[in-house]
């Protein structure tokens, strides 16, 4: 667990930590990662609307930084056909995000953004279902 912790802030820190970032849970990090990515992937297509290049070259690179950090916080053998779906995603998500890049291609960015909004949105799910697993069951 220090591990995946470790591992996933040196992934945010590599694009920009923030405060609190050392005290937070895997779910917190993962989550910090996702709403990263989307505001990366938002500023770069600002960037590309105005044309100004240099900097859409920066978030896209920021973007493409943080799914290395996401697919490499996966773990494939615990994680069973899950994990590897996800690490699919991320490798797909990352395709369009090198071709929305070299072709200003503002639908593949907007294919990028709803698929990660997708992910993100099941991710918060994520601490209701273990709270409902820790919830001793009650038979009656």
């Amino acid at each position: 667990m220090m591990m995946l912790n470790r591992r996933m802030a040196e992934s945010y820190g590599a694009v920009r930590a923030e405060t609190g970032v050392a005290q937070a849970d895997p779910i917190q990090l993962t989550q910090m990662l996702f709403d990263g990515f989307i505001e990366s992937v938002d500023t770069a297509e600002g960037h590309m609307r105005a044309k100004d290049i240099q900097q859409k070259l920066k978030y896209m690179a920021r973007a493409s930084k943080i799914l290395v950090g996401l697919m490499d916080t996966l773990d494939l053998t615990k994680g069973g056909d899950l994990a590897k779906n996800l690490l699919e995603l991320y490798k797909y998500l990352n395709k369009r995000l090198l071709l929305s890049n070299l072709h200003n291609d503002l639908e593949a960015l907007k294919e990028v953004r709803h698929l990660m909004n997708e992910v993100r949105m099941a991710w918060t799910l994520v601490p209701v279902k273990l709270q409902e697993q820790r919830r001793p069951r009650v038979y009656s």
